[in-house]
């Protein structure tokens, strides 16, 4: 337990119904006395409250009235960081919740670190370290899929299973330090069975956590998809159908887009970065020149590629270029304007990989999806290929980190 009490705004700062504003530590209910003026007679101090109450009054700094205020009193060591704990709900906005925080601070708290709170519980054996990372990758998921496997990591699951490998392993070392130590007395066979079969499952689960982790990035920061192509295939639609709303202008004149436009939208449950780039293409003026260079580091950045083709064109040699670019990279083929008449015909090498059968570790053939950007036709097909194509878990798997 640590000396001293902290306190902070717990919700995000602007203008809202409510804000919340958390003390915890040793003084945290003599603080809030200080602070506090219970308003009906039913209302208590906090210090005279029983634990997991609300108490309803007013913040008061002086003699002045700060705001109508609800306090929730949790003692120790039933709350999230195992001390005594006062959330005070105030009215929303900036001033409220700051002077409200003021006047606690002038009571003898002082201001939280960020992630403090948390840190606490993980000090003082609330949660463990991998429970302390769920509680940030929480409040910043941005999808469901996120949401869930947070949720799961808070919830101690990933703990547990470390903590059944390392009592497993620490049992097979035992065993190997006590044979050690008695040389003279043999493994018998069955016994060195076991011991090869723990030491086995123990590699296969970290194996399959190191299979995970690149899946746990994903769902923390999101992936990056550079959209590329000729100029005029339809690239800047294809990011509007996918984000559901019109971002990037678009028009038939070609070259519209001369700089990278960049924006995350949810696809079957991950967070994917999607980069509209400049049409690759020779540079007419200083400003295209720019653009395409631009384009370039999206490309290197990119986890992988939707490579944007037009179907009422023939294929050109700048499209051959491109698939030979590209080849070391994730992609997917998006053949736009199938409405029209078709002229495109992709060669032979290029190896398409099928979406509805299994990829091989290592794979990066590109998929094809056919697509109409005017009327949305095959977007859905495309979604579900860019989740085949980056996320590996399987059914009812999830995410460990």
């Amino acid at each position: 337990m640590l000396d001293d009490t902290i306190a902070a705004i717990a919700t995000p700062l602007g203008e809202g119904g409510l804000a919340v504003v958390r003390l915890s530590g040793p003084q945290s209910l003599a603080i809030a006395d200080k602070s506090f003026l219970p308003v009906g007679k039913n209302s208590l101090k906090p210090s005279g409250a029983a634990t997991h109450t609300i108490q309803f009054g007013k913040i008061v700094r002086g003699k002045k009235t700060i705001d109508e205020v609800l306090v929730a009193v949790l003692r120790a060591p039933r709350t999230f960081t195992r001390e005594d704990t006062v959330e005070i709900t105030c009215h929303g906005g900036l001033l409220p919740a700051k002077l409200v925080l003021d006047t606690l601070l002038e009571n003898g708290a002082r201001p939280a670190e960020p992630g403090e709170f948390t840190r606490r519980a993980f000090l003082n054996g609330r949660i463990d370290l991998a429970q302390a990372e769920a509680v940030a990758d929480l409040i910043h998921s941005r999808t469901e899929l996120a949401l869930a496997a947070a949720n799961e990591q808070l919830a101690g699951k990933l703990s547990q299973r470390i903590n059944q490998l390392r009592d497993e392993m620490m049992q097979t070392l035992a065993h190997v330090e006590a044979h050690i130590d008695f040389p003279d007395e043999d493994i018998s066979p069955d016994t060195k069975e076991q011991l090869l079969k723990r030491l086995e499952h123990g590699m296969a689960f970290m194996d399959e956590l190191l299979r995970t982790a690149n899946e746990g990035q994903i769902l923390r920061r999101g992936i990056r998809a550079a959209i590329v192509g000729r100029p005029n295939a339809g690239k800047s639609s294809l990011l509007n159908q996918l984000l559901g709303h019109n971002r990037a202008i678009v028009s038939p004149i070609p070259g519209t887009t001369r700089d990278t436009i960049e924006e995350t939208a949810n696809i079957r449950g991950l967070p994917v970065v999607f980069i509209d780039t400049a049409g690759l293409r020779e540079a007419r003026d200083e400003i295209e020149q720019e653009g395409v260079r631009r384009s370039h580091e999206s490309l290197v950045r990119a986890e992988f590629i939707l490579h944007v083709l037009d179907a009422s064109e023939p294929l050109t040699s700048a499209d051959e270029k491109y698939f030979a670019k590209f080849a070391g990279k994730k992609r997917i083929l998006v053949v736009n304007k199938v409405d029209l008449p078709r002229q495109l015909v992709l060669p032979k090498k290029v190896g398409l990989a099928v979406p509805s059968e299994p990829r091989r570790d290592g794979d990066i053939a590109p998929y094809q999806i056919e697509v109409c950007c005017l009327s949305g036709q095959g977007i859905e097909a495309l979604k579900d290929a860019i989740k085949e194509l980056v996320w590996s878990a399987k059914s009812g798997r999830r995410c460990c980190r």
